[in-house]
């Protein structure tokens, strides 16, 4: 007995614990997960993304759809009718009713293209289309990976001055108990537990309304990574790690052909170029051969209709020849030529538009990475001005006048510090996009 209820057992597990297993794969993350891995996840389903795959699929179909004109086409049609009133006509002297009571018949034909400009065009621009696709498809990409890395920038950065901000509000909780204490003891006056006070208060205005942002840019980098909204995100950073990804090369040269906006212009003007042959081939005849076979049933009583066929078969070449269409083929040919002109102008202006943001984007970099240097020096002098002034205030040397200005100085250049190597961060991915060179894992 004790044996079946082990075997018994045993079957259970194997049947829950596939089951159980599939579940634990569909769970949401709970781990605190790295840039690498946000990005990763973007990757894999964010909805621009996804959009541009399905875009993909539905294309490989079209051409699929496009291309199958050169198979043989296949057709069957039935047909039957009853001649209520049958036609008559003199012949001679005689008066003569053709046709049957009731007639129909049943058609196959097989039509296959040899020649058609429609057929040949799709053959020349499947190449180019699913290029076409597939580099949207990487623009997307590459626009997620910055998006996405901007709003984790934002977000672990956001909570450094959070961190900053509870430091300074123990400090000037502390503070405020000490002006406190000190105006209970009759050694200072009112104002300076007054004036503690008020910088306690709006510190915790500053703290709440940075606390409160938190929520919106986890909504964003949700979005945008096609994460589950309800599900808790938790990130991972390391910040000396993000320190060191401010460090960019500013010597490499702008190679526009890396840029995926100019990979897609080149070609769209290879697509334009086929567009201006495709009007020309409209000189062409079509040739197309076919074979039917014609199954004829014809009586004058409905039930004997098919008891007897009268079979035709066909089998032909057909040619259709273009003579003149009032000018239309030469005005078409025209306005393909002048479009594909036109793109030629955009490409240069594609150029023009690629080095300005490159030089736009360099010297935001640039400019950035000085301001977030300089910002740092003035944070860790602002720092050690703090800590003197207060070890004065302490001694009585200075008033607490002094020492809020100094904490003000000192709290606004460490958030200065943070909101410039986001600066320094933002502005390295859009030169790295405007160079072309953003990664795609």
């Amino acid at each position: 007995m004790r044996g079946i209820k082990q075997f018994l057992l045993y079957g259970l597990l194997v049947f829950l614990v596939p089951k159980l297993t599939i579940g634990q794969e569909n769970q949401p993350m709970n781990t605190k997960l790295s840039l690498d891995q946000i990005l990763d996840y973007a990757l894999e389903n964010s909805p621009m993304i996804q959009q541009s795959l399905l875009d993909e699929e539905i294309g490989e179909h079209e051409i699929k759809s496009s291309l199958s004109g050169w198979l043989p086409q296949v057709t069957a049609d039935f047909g039957a009718s009853h001649n209520i009133k049958r036609q008559t006509q003199v012949i001679g002297d005689q008066l003569i009713t053709f046709g049957q009571n009731y007639n129909s018949n049943l058609l196959f034909q097989v039509n296959q293209t040899l020649f058609n400009r429609d057929q040949f065009f799709a053959s020349q621009t499947k190449d180019l289309v699913r290029s076409q696709l597939d580099q949207s498809t990487e623009g997307n990409k590459m626009n997620t990976v910055v998006m996405v890395s901007k709003a984790y920038y934002d977000i672990l950065l956001t909570y450094e001055q959070l961190e900053i901000l509870d430091e300074n509000l123990n400090r000037l909780q502390k503070q405020y108990q000490d002006a406190k204490s000190r105006y209970e003891s009759g050694l200072v006056d009112k104002t300076d537990y007054q004036r503690a006070g008020i910088s306690l208060s709006n510190l915790k205005s500053d703290r709440n309304r940075v606390a409160t942002s938190l929520d919106a840019k986890f909504a964003y980098l949700k979005q945008l990574m096609g994460f589950p909204l309800p599900n808790d995100l938790n990130l991972d950073f390391d910040y000396a790690a993000m320190e060191k990804e401010t460090v960019m090369d500013t010597t490499e040269e702008l190679m526009v052909q890396n840029r995926i906006e100019h990979q897609q212009i080149e070609t769209q003007l290879s697509l334009f170029g086929l567009q201006t042959k495709y009007q020309k081939w409209s000189y062409i005849p079509k040739v197309s051969a076919y074979y039917n076979y014609n199954m004829l049933f014809f009586n004058n009583e409905f039930s004997d209709l098919y008891r007897k066929n009268y079979p035709t078969s066909v089998v032909g070449v057909s040619v259709g020849i273009p003579i003149f269409q009032g000018g239309k083929r030469t005005q078409q040919i025209k306005i393909a030529e002048l479009n594909e002109e036109r793109l030629q102008l955009s490409k240069t202006n594609l150029e023009s538009q690629i080095n300005t943001e490159y030089e736009t984007a360099l010297a935001a970099y640039k400019s950035n990475l000085y301001e977030w240097e300089s910002v740092k020096e003035n944070m860790e002098l602002a720092e050690e001005v703090y800590n003197i002034i207060k070890l004065q205030y302490d001694e009585g040397i200075k008033a607490y006048v002094d020492l809020i200005v100094a904490e003000t100085e000192l709290r606004t250049s460490q958030l200065n510090h943070y909101n410039s190597l986001y600066k320094v961060l933002a502005s390295k991915l859009d030169l790295k996009k405007a160079l072309g060179n953003i990664e795609i894992n």
